[in-house]
């Protein structure tokens, strides 16, 4: 176990220094200048030449890249003079001092992300701090409603073979993967939140925390979940049935299953206790992709619903050209990616003994 975290360890390492890299020079060769974005319209040549010396705009491109590797790592070091981009400022770096080495102090922090070009200098840290769980837990819904009703449907379906019932659940399933996210949530928000809003009492519109009606405090509102993490877990909700049900028809063919009724038991002590667990690899595989894909991709959804995740941030962000956001928004989402394939890998030994960590 240990040999295989470290060597998972090491790989994730190597992950996210490839995408670092990849990202800051995908986005350092894009047409504009930091500076000016930053000031708007308020930019003069002195006030311009102050901003690049801050951000270290003005060195070459290659040592912004090492600034930027040195802002990312746990482990940095930074300049005693103050005129300099690395300088220890309270402000920039929650850090914890090493030691020092002439002019350098080594310290021990947490990653930073810099700050966000178009809000009033807030840091990127605190704007993935408000988004970012609300766009987790809008993924986690969605992921527990396709993967409840994926799995008690894949089981009707092989129950009931090449019936009518089967036949149905496999319309909606081929449905459901074939309908763009986007569509969907246009169709719900006009159909549940307008249409039958009378009944439903859901809107077309709304995030997870909201303003009250004097505009005074935040307040969650759980009903706008509702239309969003449905819209999301359509997809794979149609994947974990397709999934379920020709796995669980595998294992009906084996002859375990075959010992299983000779000795009597009743075929629903035969699914609780064989076959679903069996069965469940491939729909592990799949929500687990589904799951990072979710916290990478809602965009659409939590744009047409006004939900403030991580999504919309990033939408608005590629919008204003904020490329902090945009960067750090990418290093999260190739984060969580490696640790939930962590997780998989650890969730597969306990369905499978016979699975080993390598």
């Amino acid at each position: 176990m240990i040999s295989y975290l470290l060597n998972k360890t090491s790989y994730a390492l190597l992950t996210l220094f490839g995408v670092v890299t990849v990202i800051f020079f995908l986005f350092n060769v894009l047409p504009g200048d930091p500076a000016q974005m930053m000031l708007g319209q308020n930019e003069d040549s002195e006030q311009l030449a102050i901003v690049k010396q801050k951000y270290g705009f003005d060195k070459p491109v290659s040592t912004q890249y090492l600034y930027y590797l040195n802002d990312l790592l746990p482990i940095s070091f930074h300049s005693k003079n103050q005129d300099d981009y690395t300088f220890l400022s309270k402000g920039k770096y929650q850090a914890t001092r090493l030691f020092s080495i002439g002019n350098t102090t080594v310290v021990l922090k947490f990653p930073y992300l810099r700050e966000s070009f178009t809000k009033q200098g807030k840091k990127v840290s605190e704007v993935l701090g408000e988004t970012l769980p609300n766009t987790f837990v809008l993924a986690v819904t969605a992921i527990i409603i396709a993967m409840i009703l994926g799995v008690l449907l894949g089981i009707v379906s092989a129950l009931f073979k090449d019936r009518w019932l089967d036949k149905f659940i496999q319309i909606f399933s081929t449905l459901g993967m074939s309908i763009p996210s986007f569509f969907s949530a246009i169709l719900f928000a006009w159909f549940f939140g307008y249409i039958l809003h009378e009944y439903t009492n859901l809107e077309m519109t709304g995030s997870l925390y909201e303003l009250d009606d004097f505009g005074e405090a935040m307040h969650i509102k759980w009903k706008n979940l509702i239309l969003p993490a449905t819209v999301l877990g359509i997809r794979p909700l149609a994947v974990v049935i397709q999934l379920m049900r020709n796995s669980l028809l595998e294992v009906f063919n084996q002859d375990y299953i075959r010992t299983a009724r000779a000795k009597g038991l009743s075929e629903f002590q035969i699914i609780r206790k064989h076959a679903v667990k069996n069965a469940l690899n491939p729909v592990v595989t799949a929500i687990s992709g589904w799951f990072a894909s979710m916290l990478a991709g809602a965009v659409f959804v939590e744009y047409i619903f006004g939900w403030n995740g991580l999504g919309k941030e990033i939408v608005n962000a590629l919008n204003t050209l904020d490329l902090p956001v945009i960067m750090g928004s990418v290093l999260i989402i190739a984060l969580l990616f490696i640790i939930i394939n962590i997780l998989v890998d650890l969730i597969y030994v306990w369905l499978d003994p016979k699975v080993k960590l390598q």
